[in-house]
């Protein structure tokens, strides 16, 4: 898989960190604003990327990249992911995939009228360690109760309350603690469970913005509470509880680097870790190199399926909280 890169951030950097392990991953460009140019050259030479772009739409003409990664803010994925596949290049768009369920039909429809691949990149879906859990799911017995809180006060809330608003507390820029945070334990509900219609957000609510909030999805026989918070701390924690015994993950759900099996008449106390010490990201990019290079549409559908139902599920929360993004109004217009 020949990947041209977009973004110099946080998340570009991190998945710099561990691309070298992927064998199947070649770094042919990287493209990031002209105030950013100086960074990138640096990047390049460090990680042996060929070649450093300012301009997106010049990156796009490169005949050598087959796919385009993109980690820049959430409001931009729609415009560049849109931008790549009609230059027939496949696509890695970091979560959330887009700011609302529309802009993801329209792109899954897109890729798929061009015979391209667009993925998501999630940690959650790829870890072996969910897979596991997702396995031991039936020896739980009757699924009852899941509650996943991912809480983490954010440096830049102290900046939000001073007056200072950057991305990920804006809602211009489709930001909020449900696209930052609670994402992924939407996610970690829809690989494991599938969807549900039955959706409430109850949020902390300033200028605009989601700081935290609480979801709850209805799966009929079951309930789970999504929690998240960008503007309080708590311990990390997701319980999935069933009639028969309970699992306990004690780190987020794009993480999940152990997880716990208690079972209630204390046949079974075990601890998982089987995500063989990589970086989180790690396992999602040597799929994403399998299902390009081998053209394993199925693989790709499905999961474009879990970020059809992730993206329709936190458009209705966000709706039911009063959370509205520019682009859900570009939307109802189209």
């Amino acid at each position: 898989m020949k990947v041209g890169l977009l973004g110099a951030g946080m998340i570009v950097h991190d998945l710099l960190s561990f691309a070298g392990e992927v064998s199947d991953m070649e770094l042919e460009a990287i493209c990031a604003t002209p105030a950013e140019e100086t960074t990138i050259q640096t990047l390049a030479k460090e990680y042996g990327i060929k070649k450093c772009y300012t301009d997106f739409g010049e990156m796009l003409k490169n005949p050598a990249i087959e796919t385009i990664y993109i980690g820049v803010p959430n409001h931009l994925h729609y415009t560049f992911t849109k931008k790549a596949l009609l230059a027939d290049k496949h696509v890695i768009c970091e979560k959330p995939f887009t700011s609302n369920d529309q802009e993801a039909v329209e792109l899954a429809e897109l890729a798929r009228e061009r015979e391209l691949f667009v993925l998501e990149a999630v940690s959650t879906r790829f870890l072996p360690n969910v897979l596991k859990i997702k396995e031991l799911l039936p020896t739980l017995g009757e699924i009852k109760i899941i509650s996943a809180n991912y809480s983490q006060y954010s440096s830049r809330y102290d900046a939000f309350k001073q007056g200072i608003t950057q991305p990920a507390f804006d809602p211009e820029k489709s930001g909020g603690a449900l696209m930052d945070l609670n994402i992924y334990n939407i996610n970690l509900m829809v690989t494991l469970f599938g969807t549900t219609e039955k959706v409430n957000y109850q949020a902390n609510i300033q200028k605009g913005i989601d700081t935290s909030g609480i979801l709850t999805m209805d799966y009929n026989e079951f309930k789970a509470v999504c929690i998240a918070a960008k503007d309080c701390k708590a311990p990390i924690v997701t319980s999935i509880q069933g009639d028969k015994g309970c699992i306990i993950i004690e780190d987020s759900a794009n993480v999940v680097a152990k997880f716990k099996l208690l079972m209630n008449d204390s046949s079974v106390e075990k601890v998982y870790e089987l995500n063989e010490g990589k970086h989180r990201m790690y396992h999602e990019f040597a799929a994403f190199c399998d299902i390009i290079d081998n053209r394993k549409v199925t693989e790709a559908n499905a999961l474009m399926d879990i970020s059809l139902a992730t993206m329709k599920i936190q458009t209705q929360a966000r709706r039911t909280a009063d959370v509205f993004f520019p682009s859900d109004t570009n939307a109802e217009n189209k």
